[in-house]
């Protein structure tokens, strides 16, 4: 490689590791294109790729198939052997939550909500989840009326369902998928169309195993794991409360 260009992709790599370190670039956010960032800089794609492949040395920037690159993050670890909220799961490890209701009110139950909860009329709940201001999951949620009768904007605004329901979620099921973003999820989650999503359905019971919730938690796949710790049960290939399910159940 000649000198010259060596010293052109360093100098580059020097000036995107300043936005990164300055707040510009935030961790977990993507970067601009290969592209853009040729044209800002008025240098070819390869002299940016190898700009940006000298910060993943560093481990400042990360790239992924779907998505391109962003700066580096931690993703957040959620397990599966506790019944946790997501802004439990964030909070602990150390990473700012917050939330924004994007939508409130009662409403006739569609029909996966009328199958799982058996009500006609439901509290209808979306919001969006951030983690230190970046879109961290997308999430819609429908509660019984009857449960939800007496709940405010407000209240939704401050607390979790789970914290302000009569009675606790005891259990649930969760059933997780890998799907391409849709248009809508995209523009919210910040993320390019048709890139990879997790996608989680979750059915929260109360003590006596009835359905309390049925919620959709939409999570870019860079920013999320799903963690499950699998004792050793000589009788058993899966932990207690997991169950494996095969394609197409």
């Amino acid at each position: 490689m000649a000198k010259g260009r060596v010293i052109q992709y360093r100098q580059i790599a020097d000036k995107i590791e300043a936005r990164v370190t300055s707040g510009e670039f935030q961790a977990g956010r993507l970067l601009p294109s290969e592209s853009k960032l040729s044209e800002e800089y008025g240098v070819s794609r390869v002299t940016i790729r190898r700009s940006l492949e000298a910060l993943r040395e560093l481990h400042l920037v990360d790239s992924r198939q779907g998505y391109g690159w962003f700066v580096a993050a931690d993703p957040v670890q959620q397990s599966l052997g506790k019944l946790r909220t997501i802004e439990d799961q964030i909070e602990r490890q150390g990473t700012k939550s917050e939330r924004r209701i994007l939508e409130f009110g009662f409403a006739d139950a569609p029909a996966r909500a009328r199958e799982v909860l058996g009500v006609d009329r439901v509290l209808l709940l979306e919001r969006l989840n951030l983690a230190d201001g970046v879109p961290f999951a997308h999430v819609t949620v429908w509660c019984p009326e009857h449960f939800a009768r007496e709940l405010s904007r407000a209240d939704v605004e401050r607390s979790t369902l789970y914290d302000l329901l009569p009675e606790h979620p005891a259990s649930a099921v969760q059933i997780i998928d890998a799907e391409a973003v849709t248009d809508a999820d995209a523009k919210l989650l910040a993320i390019p169309k048709d890139s990879p999503v997790l996608v989680c359905e979750r059915i929260s019971k109360d003590l006596a195993g009835n359905n309390v919730l049925l919620s959709r938690h939409v999570f870019p796949s860079h920013l999320t794991e799903f963690v499950v710790e699998l004792p050793h049960v000589p009788t058993s290939v899966a932990p207690s409360g997991l169950r494996l399910v095969e394609s197409g159940e």
